[in-house]
């Protein structure tokens, strides 16, 4: 009687190139929670690489510091919240009220979410450490928002809907006044339910178009 042939041994390659980008995004993961977590000064890349089972050696071969992890970590997560100009185009309802409360609910929910939330309070407590990741977030992410609007107004205006005016200044003054008093109330806590949501937007962009309607 013959022995059966042994299956032949699996050899542990290197990891393929989706893998390890897997990998990658999984240790900036855990290096955002363990930042929010604990803060910059007390999370340690021993914590980080113990939540992610990854040596210290192989996030040091790549990273040769906190800051510098900490810093690409949020890069990754503003650019997460940038949205694609094809998605802002959809917003157009055909009226200019509607398509404006539309951009302003996107943003909102947006930031709503876990992983804006997340990315809103470490911006919060770390930009006094790290002013270059607020100059980030509002280059890429908020200024081609601000960029938008202002082309919207820009057609209301040539089409004889609202008043001549700096729509750059009307823009900024949306995001502000519309979005970001929302923001600030669910980054506290106190976020909104739907209906009210609905109304103070509603009541905040019909305040500003009256303001730049024709006299």
């Amino acid at each position: 009687m013959t022995d059966k042939a042994a299956p032949p041994r699996v050899r542990a390659g290197r990891p393929t190139r989706e893998q390890a980008e897997a990998r990658h995004q999984e240790l900036l993961d855990a290096a955002l929670d363990l930042f929010l977590e604990h803060g910059f000064e007390v999370a340690t890349i021993e914590m980080i690489a113990a939540r992610v089972s990854m040596t210290k050696r192989t996030i040091y071969a790549r990273y040769p510091d906190k800051a510098t992890l900490f810093r690409t970590a949020i890069q990754r997560a503003i650019e997460r919240q940038i949205v694609p100009q094809g998605v802002l185009d959809d917003l157009d309802r055909g009226e200019l009220g509607a398509t404006l409360e539309a951009i302003a609910r996107l943003r909102i929910e947006q930031i709503a979410t876990p992983h804006g939330l997340r990315l809103q309070h470490l911006i919060n407590a770390e930009s006094h450490r790290f002013p270059e990741i607020f100059t980030a977030y509002v280059e890429q992410s908020t200024r081609p928002l601000i960029d938008h609007v202002a082309a919207v107004l820009q057609r209301a205006v040539d089409a004889g809907e609202i008043a001549p005016t700096n729509v750059d200044h009307a823009a900024s003054a949306f995001m502000s006044m519309v979005v970001g008093g929302r923001v600030r109330s669910i980054v506290g806590g106190l976020a909104p339910g739907r209906r009210e949501l609905d109304e103070k937007v509603g009541f905040a962009v019909r305040l500003l178009l009256d303001g730049l309607r024709p006299r």
